[in-house]
């Protein structure tokens, strides 16, 4: 049985977008949409209930922003079995546990009470930071979140220890072969004055030493999903500079931006597990992100 893609629904422009979102990817993937709203929504979003003699007021929202939710998914995309469930619970808690019998869960970047000023909504970071399942915060212009560009960017970090392509790779060249788009690896890399190791000195000239420790890592990180999916087209780019420049102006033209997260055991606090990147891209990409974990 295919596992549902999961979405967070509470009623605000920005979950009507990741529906929307979600919707097309189930499509492209055929799989089934679980839309799930978490009563609580309110601990986190600041909004002050107002109270209804006749009704609970509970009951009344909820079961509003469920079936409108679903509405959308089924005009959206009528061949995608869609299935919506209120969750009496804090949203967080509702969405990672939705999450672990997911193939993913899609939020919006904001909820309806985030203050304007606020760059991503603390639900949004939250699942992000702690799902064991790909989780994509749908952000960005409209051309970006409808998929115009056919193109899918995919950061490469340091590698791992486990050995293998990282599931990070993985999951961006299946959504590239899915949506018959084209995948850019980008690796970036910089030669801090000064340093001195083993192969600065072997190559004699550091830039072109730190290039070439760029281009090995992308080869490494490309090697076996380029074998798995042939029929995906693939740009590489080592880029000189801050890896968080290289891959924000690398997403103004992309439909959706894939990077990983490191999942320890040591850090409990949300914005810890992302790392800096990830969290950076979180805030400011212009394109929908997808975090995927990565163990170890």
């Amino acid at each position: 049985m295919e596992l549902p893609l999961v979405v967070g629904v509470d009623g605000s422009h920005h979950s009507l977008q990741a529906v929307d979102w979600a919707v097309d990817a189930a499509a492209r993937h055929a799989v089934p949409l679980r839309l799930v709203h978490a009563s609580l929504w309110e601990r986190y979003e600041g909004i002050a209930p107002a109270a209804d003699p006749e009704r609970p007021w509970e009951q009344i929202r909820d079961e509003e922003i469920a079936a409108s939710a679903a509405e959308r998914a089924r005009r959206r995309g009528p061949d995608v079995k869609v299935a919506a469930e209120v969750l009496p619970e804090d949203p967080v808690a509702a969405l990672l546990r939705a999450g672990r019998d997911a193939s993913g869960v899609v939020i919006g970047s904001r909820g309806r009470g985030e203050l304007a000023g606020l760059l991503l909504g603390s639900v949004s970071l939250a699942v992000a930071a702690r799902a064991t399942c790909p989780v994509t915060v749908v952000r960005g212009g409209e051309p970006n979140r409808g998929g115009a560009y056919g193109r899918i960017v995919l950061g490469v970090g340091e590698p791992g220890g486990a050995g293998g392509p990282s599931a990070t790779a993985r999951f961006a060249f299946h959504e590239a072969e899915a949506g018959g788009r084209t995948l850019e690896a980008v690796r970036a890399w910089r030669a801090p004055a000064g340093e001195v190791t083993d192969d600065l000195l072997l190559e004699g000239d550091p830039v072109r030493a730190h290039w070439a420790r760029a281009e090995r890592t992308l080869d490494d990180a490309l090697r076996i999903p380029r074998r798995d999916h042939p029929e995906v087209t693939v740009h590489r780019a080592t880029v000189e500079g801050t890896a968080r420049k290289a891959l924000l102006h690398a997403a103004a033209t992309a439909d959706l931006l894939v990077l990983g997260a490191r999942r320890g055991h040591l850090h409990t606090a949300a914005g810890l597990q992302l790392g800096r990147i990830a969290h950076a891209a979180l805030h400011h990409a212009p394109c929908p992100v997808v975090i995927v974990p990565e163990r170890g």
